[in-house]
């Protein structure tokens, strides 16, 4: 058995399955990860909060704490930047920049920057929705739209946002947005972009520079997954504006937060403004498909990470010798250890589904692994969430207080299921897929009664009926 310092954070059983398919040089990037968690990230934390300003309420969103530069650089210099970007075709879509990892490499690694779910990502450009925009600009973007957008973010000199969820829309069901919408001038091959969207991440953020925006293009379009279309927008535009930055639990996110955003008349240039030109027009659906699958595996890796979080909290404040309940020690109560257990044994339950799901992304890409992604979105958060609830009753009424962590990550967790497509959805979608079964296992079976059938005749025996 490897004595490799990610067994500080991965079972045992995981690390000894998967080892085999792990890179000597991803063995040396999770070596370095796991320094720079411990020395680097987790340490900056508190300074990380305490440099965002609390007055007036507007400076939260004027500046960003300097420690997350200082971070960066660290990261840079050991290597560990822009990790997510797995896969040898990615690869040459962002120029060559990015790890070269495999999926399955990233998701160890993801877990493992999980542990400061809000730090370590942006420290190493891996966090959400840039990774998904640019994965958008790699795939779909032009040459121009990427050398303005996509190297920038490649190399974290800004941020971005993904504008999609519209206010007063079920959008769940993304064939029924239609309040926002880009109609086009002929004559100045222009677009008006007019809308009303909301919960999107980052557009309080001073370093955005675009948010993509979903918007309606083709509303005559008989199909309804060809009506929309990616629209790019710098939001210091005129007709953009912030209405306000929502809360999640009464957590604002800031300095990026999660946005209610107007888009009022906003002219775009049809070549420029619209992700891939005036080809693009019309294959927003296709974009954003191709965006959320990864990115749903991204939030769950990530999510196995805080969960580990919660129940190492869990351990530390059971073996306090202070805290005593009814002559007892917190770790002699016979519920406390039950949730011990029973967070132990789901944790590496659903790491299991998250390699899984990243082992066959590598081997028949994000399309081919539809079934195991869905299966781990609606999984993996209500796993976490489990457990860090756990957490918070061993915790007391500090447990629900901003001293610890726990509530913050309560909220980030209870929001994935809704980001990325609800539970509802995905568990609908697998509902189907098993279906589509059916006639297979209807065959299979029959064959098998048959051959049963034959053998109980050819040794002179028959089946009992009752």
């Amino acid at each position: 058995m490897s004595d490799h310092p990610a067994l500080r954070y991965i079972s045992k059983g995981a690390w000894a399955l998967v080892e085999p398919l792990v890179s000597p040089r991803a063995k040396d990037l999770l070596a370095s990860l796991v320094g720079f968690m411990e020395n680097d990230v987790i340490p900056s934390e508190a300074l990380f909060h305490a440099q965002i300003p609390t007055h007036p309420p507007e400076a939260r969103w004027a500046s960003v704490p300097s420690i997350l530069e200082t971070l960066k650089d660290r990261a840079k210099t050991l290597g560990l930047w822009n990790l997510w970007l797995s896969g040898g075709d990615f690869q040459g879509l962002a120029g060559g920049e990015g790890g070269g990892l495999s999926n399955l490499e990233y998701a160890l690694m993801a877990e493992i920057m999980g542990h400061s779910a809000i730090l370590a990502p942006q420290a190493t450009n891996c966090s959400a929705p840039d990774t998904g925009n640019m994965e958008v600009l790699a795939r779909f973007g032009t040459q121009a739209q990427k050398d303005k957008y996509l190297i920038p973010l490649l190399k974290g000199e800004i941020r971005s946002s993904f504008s999609m969820t519209e206010f007063g829309v079920a959008s769940s069901d993304a064939t029924n947005l239609r309040n926002t919408t880009a109609t086009l001038d002929p004559a100045s091959k222009t677009l008006s972009l007019t809308g009303h969207k909301w919960w999107i991440t980052g557009a309080g953020d001073p370093r955005n520079k675009v948010h993509i925006v979903l918007a309606v293009t083709d509303p005559g379009n008989p199909s309804p997954h060809r009506r929309h279309s990616l629209v790019l927008v710098d939001p210091k535009q005129k007709g953009v504006t912030v209405i306000r930055p929502l809360t999640v639990f009464g957590y604002d996110d800031a300095p990026e937060g999660h946005c209610e955003m107007r888009y009022d008349d906003v002219k775009v240039d049809v070549d420029s403004g619209v992700v891939g030109g005036k080809a693009g027009l019309g294959r927003g659906f296709e974009m954003i498909q191709a965006r959320l699958g990864p990115g749903r595996l991204h939030h769950c890796m990530r999510s196995i990470g805080i969960a580990t979080r919660a129940l190492e909290m869990l351990l530390q404040r059971v073996a306090d010798p202070a805290r005593k309940t009814f002559g007892k020690h917190l770790r002699e109560h016979g519920t406390v250890l039950a949730d011990i257990a029973h967070s132990r044994a789901e944790i590496d339950q659903a790491r299991l589904l998250v390699l899984a799901a990243a082992r066959r992304v590598d081997v028949a890409g994000a399309k081919g692994a539809l079934q195991d992604i869905g299966i781990t979105k609606f999984t993996v958060p209500t796993m976490a969430l489990r457990v860090v609830d756990r957490a918070m009753q061993v915790y007391g009424a500090e447990g629900v207080s901003s001293d610890t962590p726990l509530p913050y990550f309560y909220g980030s967790l209870r929001t994935l299921r809704y980001a990325d497509g609800p539970d509802e959805v995905h568990i609908q979608q697998i509902g189907k897929q098993e279906l589509k079964r059916i006639e297979e296992l209807r065959k299979r079976s029959d064959e098998i009664r048959a051959k049963s059938e034959k053998l109980l005749r050819d040794g002179g025996k028959h089946r009992a009926r009752l």
